[in-house]
């Protein structure tokens, strides 16, 4: 019998879409897919204007949803969840969050749950607060997959900044697709075996072990230090442009332009001077460094661990 699956996501682009059709490409005779894409009653846009882009940052950062249109998931009996994310300001968009606090995401509760996120490169503080988000629903997380920008920091930034902004993913003269890279979303498809298997078998406790194996996850250390760094100013700014009003006050207005620019310079500016002191830290503290990779490539939860 066919295995009943839900794939529950957001998705701006498209993206994460395509990522998770190609999921289960290959096992599509195995399985039985109900795809529901959940979204904003007032839509987030995109391409994005640049004053919605980093006037979003705030409710992001503090978790604060907002209204869904309403979700209808066929009664069936499910054997597993798929839910699919982007992290926003390294941490879940806003419509993630809105889903995971509304009573539609009771259908999680007492489901296995597999993660697939789709980012740029820095999703920790983002998985983090979805796992605590679905221990709190009483869902069972059996694995984690994680598809990402491949190209280096900068060279991404720049894309994914003519992505947002301009809805230019694909190659142009001088920069190359923005996002996760098609190669990878193509090979994507390798996860349904494991994934359908593990299901069949009952084996889901070593799931995430063989998604591993099968490179469903690639961490960087400095990529933990930076992360780190980045949402503790983040969090502080969340609270600082929130104490003059919520989205699209102009009160806040001012605040939200100084974050912009003081983002902007600390990417540009200072993210080589970043980079650098992040290698250097997990060159010193690799023992440190190997036991916070396991944990983080893994799908235990601990709270507090950024």
């Amino acid at each position: 019998m066919a295995l009943n699956i839900l794939v529950i996501y957001y998705s701006q682009s498209g993206q994460l879409g395509e990522i998770l059709k190609n999921m289960f490409s290959s096992v599509k005779g195995e399985t039985d897919i109900t795809t529901i894409e959940y979204k904003p009653v007032k839509d987030f846009p995109f391409p994005w204007t640049s004053d919605q882009f980093f006037d979003a940052m705030p409710e992001c950062v503090k978790e604060i949803p907002v209204e869904l249109k309403p979700i209808t998931i066929p009664d069936k009996p499910y054997d597993l969840v798929i839910l699919g994310y982007q992290p926003w300001y390294l941490s879940p968009s806003i419509p993630t969050t809105s889903f995971l606090k509304s009573d539609a995401a009771k259908i999680l509760s007492g489901k296995p749950v597999i993660t697939v996120v789709g980012s740029r490169n820095m999703w920790l503080n983002a998985q983090e607060k979805v796992k605590a988000h679905l221990q709190q629903l009483g869902a069972r997380h059996i694995g984690n997959i994680v598809l990402a920008d491949t190209n280096h920091n900068l060279i991404s930034l720049f894309t994914v900044i003519r992505w947002a902004f301009k809805g230019q993913k694909e190659a142009g003269r001088w920069l190359p697709e923005a996002g996760v890279q098609t190669r990878d979303i193509e090979a994507a498809s390798r996860f349904g075996p494991i994934i359908a298997n593990a299901m069949v078998s009952g084996q889901t406790n070593q799931l995430q072990e063989k998604l591993l194996a099968a490179g469903a996850v690639h961490l960087k250390p400095t990529l933990i230090v930076l992360e780190k760094r980045g949402i503790t100013n983040f969090r502080k700014f969340a609270t600082y442009i929130r104490e003059k009003g919520g989205p699209g006050d102009a009160e806040r207005l001012p605040r939200v332009k100084l974050f912009k620019r003081l983002l902007l310079t600390g990417i540009f500016v200072l993210s080589p001077i970043s980079g650098l002191s992040a290698k250097l830290v997990s060159i010193f503290r690799k023992k440190s460094f190997r036991e916070q990779i396991n944990y983080f490539k893994g799908i235990r939860y601990e709270s507090d661990v950024i």
